[in-house]
């Protein structure tokens, strides 16, 4: 009886409520005297959105973490970053299976949907491939980093754990740094620093999925459908957005480095070598900047964002319908289910981004930013857009929201982390099977346009 009831466990349920979890957890350990390095708590809303920011590997921070927190406040954070990042479901399964554990029918169907899987099959060596992957790039990027803070810090104990905290940081796209309120900014011109950082966001960014089909068919006709679209993708993104950037962001000491990084760092990462309170000046590249936010980065990947395979299905869905004819590309057609999870996923990230952006501009009318400026629409919007899209990049006005914008920002982190999908999905009855409804109904018209 137990098991039947075991079995009946909806999967999503199982994965919001782990991230939760986590989330609860390190708000706890954030709260304590010793992680704050006044030796007082930060508070309970201020513990609540550094632990939700760093479980959905956003960025977006209330305090300076390398200033504000002791040294046990920053492993709390990496430690958090590094489970929000993989998620919890795959370091725990990858734990139990090395230590012998069998994996039953519902804890596969828990792996597929926190890996937006479609099948059970070969679930296993994926997560340990997973985690092998993730702590190799995130070693490579500490050792090869190291060398450049020990220049600079000239210690090498403080140059490797600012190393080692930025390649996690780095990889897992969170945003967090510990170098100060400036972010990456003082290392704008450090070729070594900014092309090893976009290296560890750009595979964490690409998705597990397609390393793993790059590795195992190492020829681009036999890669998967999906990996196709992804490296297509994904570099007409990265490529295109640091050319459009350059151009619209207008200002004579933006370098082309600079513009690069900032088109990498926009697919969910949160770094920055530029001071985007800017950005109002530019409005171009500041569309281009929430543009690039909001698509973010691969499925199963470390990113959020409502992923570039959304971006392209929409995108060749609107090219074909032009034609009148069906969806297809790389000489497959594009079924009819993830055409409309699509669009849905898009309808949900407006109606997120949308509401959130009108609630904390009604709950705060009067955001008063570290200049003394008033914040407007523009600054607000960039917000609510990162913190759904999991990004990190803000125009200055985190640390200037009330408590109850901040537990807002938590909610909007926690839906872009797991996907509205998933969200959404508490209630699918069916998560089991993938049949049809038992019931058809007549089909009939409706005008559209």
């Amino acid at each position: 009886m137990i098991e039947k009831r075991y079995k009946r466990t909806n999967p999503y349920l199982t994965i919001i409520g782990s991230f939760a979890a986590i989330i609860a957890v390190g708000c706890l350990l954030l709260m304590l005297p010793f992680a704050s390095s006044s030796g007082k708590s930060i508070g309970i809303i201020n513990s609540l959105f550094m632990a939700t920011s760093a479980v959905c590997v956003t960025g977006l921070s209330v305090v300076t973490v390398g200033v504000d927190f002791t040294v046990f406040g920053k492993v709390v954070m990496a430690a958090l970053m590094e489970v929000g990042g993989l998620s919890f479901i795959t370091i725990a399964v990858f734990f139990f299976t090395m230590l012998g554990a069998k994996i039953g029918i519902t804890d596969s169907f828990m792996i597929r949907e926190s890996l937006n899987q479609s099948s059970v099959k070969g679930l296993v060596p994926l997560v340990r491939k997973i985690v092998g992957i993730s702590l190799s790039v995130q070693f490579l990027g500490t050792v090869i980093n190291a060398f450049e803070f020990n220049k600079i810090y000239g210690s090498v104990p403080k140059a490797m754990g600012v190393s080692l905290f930025h390649s996690i940081a780095s990889f897992n796209n969170a945003g967090f740094d510990v170098f100060g309120p400036d972010s990456m900014i003082p290392f704008r011109d450090n070729a070594v620093i900014n092309i090893t950082t976009m290296s560890m966001i750009f595979i964490g960014s690409l998705g597990f999925i397609v390393w793993d089909d790059i590795y195992r068919k190492k020829k681009w006709k036999k890669l998967k459908l999906h990996s196709k679209i992804v490296l297509v993708t994904t570099a007409c993104l990265v490529i295109g957005g640091a050319l459009i950037i350059k151009l619209t962001l207008r200002d004579p000491d933006f370098t082309w480095l600079q513009a690069a990084f900032a088109s990498i760092t926009c697919r969910t990462a949160g770094f920055t070598t530029y001071d985007l309170s800017a950005l109002k000046d530019y409005p171009a590249a500041y569309l281009v900047f929430v543009f690039l936010m909001i698509i973010g980065a691969s499925p199963c990947s470390t990113g959020g964002g409502i992923k570039t395979t959304t971006l392209a299905v929409v995108v060749l869905v609107l090219i074909s319908y032009a034609k009148g004819q069906s969806t297809r590309v790389f000489k497959r057609r594009i079924g009819d289910s993830q055409i409309f999870k699509a669009f849905v996923l898009i309808g949900l990230c407006v109606a997120v981004v949308g509401t959130g952006t009108f609630l904390v501009s009604a709950m705060q009318p009067d955001i008063i930013l570290a200049g003394g400026e008033k914040a407007g629409f523009a600054e607000i919007l960039f917000e609510v857009a990162s913190a759904f899209s999991t990004t990190g990049l803000s125009m200055g006005i985190t640390s200037a929201l009330n408590g109850a914008n901040r537990v807002l920002l938590c909610l909007i982190m926690f839906c872009g982390r797991l996907g509205p999908l998933t969200i959404i999905g508490v209630v699918n009855k069916n998560w089991m099977s993938e049949s049809k409804e038992s019931i058809q109904y007549v089909e009939e018209n409706v005008i559209i346009g």
